[in-house]
């Protein structure tokens, strides 16, 4: 379930990120890190099929809710990464402006 979450995620940031003609979202570190996430969920899955074989894809409804948690809070924390990333960088300088602005 983390898998499926985290590539989804990825695959709507990519295409996103493909389609933006607004460069100042800075949405490739977010790509790369849902890309990244994907491929860790990816690996794990391969370890996890090998060790359980046939049982892989029947999972207990807890199980594929406590994966569901785990993917969702990925793409939570990918996100705040990102709003950081975005705020550190401020591409459009909108937070140097606020800043400017209530100094005065």
């Amino acid at each position: 379930m983390t898998l499926l979450i985290c590539v989804f995620a990825a695959v709507i940031c990519t295409a996103k990120w493909y389609t933006s003609r607004d460069k100042g979202l800075c949405l490739a570190p977010l790509c790369f890190m849902y890309w990244g996430a994907s491929i860790m969920w990816l690996v794990d899955a391969i370890f996890e099929y090998a060790e359980l074989h046939a049982d892989y894809f029947t999972p207990a409804p807890a199980d594929m809710l406590n994966d569901a948690f785990l993917g969702f809070s990925v793409i939570a924390l990918g996100l705040i990464i990102w709003i950081i990333i975005l705020l550190i960088r401020d591409p459009r300088g909108t937070v140097q402006a606020a800043l400017s602005k209530k100094s005065k």
